[in-house]
C-alpha cells in the first residue's frame, strides 16, 4: 500500500529531501538520524516513505545515501534495479556485503552534528 501524502506530509517529504541533499559524497546517514534532525524522532518510517517517493522529485535526491540504523540497504528495491543502490554506494567508497555497509560507522553522517544548523 502506498501512503497518500497530505499537505503536511508533502512538506515533511520536502524537508527530508533538503536534508538528504546535504549528505556529502561518500557519506551515509540513517532514516532515524534525519527524522531526529527534523524534530520528528520516531518518524524514521516516514523518512523511508519519503525516500521511496524521492524518485519522483523534480530535483535529484541522493536517496542511496540513506540506510537503516544498522547500515542495511533496506530501500534497495525502490531503485528499479536491486543492485543499483549498492553500486552507487560502492562507487562512493562504501564497502557493502550482503546488503550491509561494513564501514558504516566510518561513513556515518549525523545531520544534527554536521550541518551547523
Amino acid at each position: 500500500m502506498k501512503p497518500v501524502k497530505t499537505d503536511n506530509q508533502a512538506s515533511f517529504f520536502e524537508n527530508v529531501y533538503e536534508v538528504v541533499k546535504l549528505i556529502p559524497y561518500g557519506r551515509v546517514t540513517s532514516y532515524g538520524a534525519i527524522a531526529a534532525f527534523l524534530g520528528s524522532r520516531g518518524s524514521a518510517r516516514m523518512v523511508g516513505w519519503a525516500m521511496n517517493a524521492s524518485h519522483h522529485s523534480p530535483e535529484p535526491v541522493p536517496a542511496h545515501r540513506v540506510v537503516n540504523r544498522n547500515g542495511l540497504l533496506t530501500g534497495k528495491h525502490h531503485f528499479g534495479n536491486p543492485d543499483l543502490m549498492r553500486q552507487l554506494l560502492e562507487q562512493e567508497g562504501a564497502v557493502v556485503e550482503e546488503d550491509k555497509i561494513l564501514n558504516f560507522k566510518e561513513l556515518f553522517w549525523d545531520p544534527s552534528r554536521e550541518t551547523g544548523f
